[in-house]
């Protein structure tokens, strides 16, 4: 029996995707959970898994078309069966309509021959591009058309992009430098402005969190942790574990955070008109930097996971991430969400709440300070912690109760062994 396959909804604020090429093809054979298709979000390049087996009878939407959530894009089922499955056709706007009469026109007055075939040659190379390259490529203003591909058939793939970077400044760099006299001011050249356009995933990040910080009334509560006992536990353990797997201070906070959640379920919630609604699972979000913006990956049921497994599935999703192949249950489902700028030598700060959440946990660096402890002066391991919290949900008093919870873990962390 033919099956179809939809435009999957990944975040609740998707509306649409953009199909952005088919790895099977029509004819070909595919097993349930195999990669159909790539598509586009506001938040990442995405691989479509297919939820059934059998052979690909129909693509119901060419690659570049726009999708809205929900609406099929192919069919999976037996070799030979009929289908009545009409294309994905979205209808045209006047301007659409406008721009190919112009469209028709220029292409009624293009001359040579040899001009066509160098445009669709050109286009045939664009295409030998990964999603993830293209996307750079658009915000680097790098021109495909002069990158020579170095992945499977000449595609051009990430590492092509960041070569043809590299050589566009190393020409910078030769340039000849401007002499002054000596008796002049060294004046800088005016630089001309730029205009960048903003990617899908800017975009998104944008319109939401500008909702999020007009709709939703925060407050913050800033902790102070002990971390000599976390680090020196992530060093005894990583003395056991080979290069690749070892534990980060981030995974500890994540674990941490998850069982603290247990403790306080009203930071693990909603709101949902006018409930609030806890949510069952504790699945806490860890905000990844990727080409172009910010991205959250989603630790399942992390409150159940060993720290071996937390470490392992971020440092997978974050790597897909990175390269535009992330998994639609990568992004999907957070309840509690975390970000991170330990690794860049941040003091503190705060973060914005992660719509429909109740809280976020922005975290710094753990650093060595003076710290006083029974009158005595002596250097010590601290880090700060910050929590965004939604004054609908929660209150102060809760939020610091939770911060103390929090620390439970982080400052005993063999708790978080057992």
């Amino acid at each position: 029996m033919a099956e179809i396959i939809k435009m999957p909804k990944l975040g609740f604020d998707m509306a649409e995707g953009v199909l952005v090429r088919w790895v099977r093809q029509v004819g070909e054979p595919i097993q349930k959970g195999q990669v159909l298709a790539e598509i586009e979000t506001d938040k990442a390049t995405v691989e479509v898994e297919s939820h059934f087996s059998g052979i690909v009878l129909q693509h119901l939407v060419d690659p570049g078309t726009s999708v809205p959530v929900n609406e099929p894009i192919a069919v999976v089922g037996e070799a030979g069966e009929q289908l009545s499955v009409s294309s994905h056709q979205p209808a045209a706007s006047s301007q659409q309509v406008a721009a190919s009469d112009e469209q028709k026109a220029a292409t009624a007055e293009a001359t040579p021959t040899d001009n066509q075939s160098k445009t669709q040659n050109l286009q045939s190379e664009i295409l030998k591009a990964s999603p993830l390259a293209k996307k750079m490529a658009r915000e680097h203003g790098v021109d495909l058309g002069t990158v020579v591909g170095s992945g499977p058939g000449g595609r051009i793939v990430r590492r092509d992009i960041e070569a043809a970077l590299s050589q566009q400044s190393a020409v910078s760099s030769k340039q000849p430098a401007v002499s002054i006299a000596s008796d002049q001011l060294p004046v800088s050249p005016a630089a001309e402005d730029t205009a960048i356009p903003t990617t899908k995933l800017r975009q998104a990040i944008g319109r939401r969190l500008v909702e999020s910080k007009t709709t939703i009334p925060h407050f913050y509560v800033t902790h102070e942790y002990r971390m000599e006992a976390l680090l020196a536990l992530r060093q005894q353990l990583n003395g056991y574990l080979p290069e690749g797997e070892k534990l980060s201070v981030n995974d500890f906070i994540v674990k941490g955070v998850a069982l603290a959640l247990r403790e306080f379920p009203n930071l693990n919630a909603v709101i949902h008109g006018d409930q609030i609604l806890r949510k069952g699972q504790v699945n806490v979000g860890v905000a990844v930097t990727v080409p172009g913006g910010l991205l959250t990956v989603v630790v399942k049921h992390a409150d159940q996971k060993p720290l071996r497994l937390i470490s392992s599935e971020i440092k997978a999703m974050a790597a897909r991430a990175r390269e535009g192949k992330v998994k639609p249950e990568d992004v999907d489902g957070s309840t509690f969400s975390t970000s991170n700028l330990g690794m860049y030598d941040v003091d503190e700060f705060i973060a914005i709440i992660n719509p429909p959440e109740a809280a976020i946990l922005a975290i710094g660096s753990a650093r060595q300070v003076p710290v006083v402890e029974e009158g005595q002066i002596k250097i010590g391991w601290r880090m700060k912690a910050t929590l965004s919290v939604d004054h609908r949900i929660s209150d102060g008093a809760e939020a610091a109760q939770f911060l103390q919870a929090l620390a439970k873990y982080l400052e005993e962390p063999a708790r978080m062994l057992l």
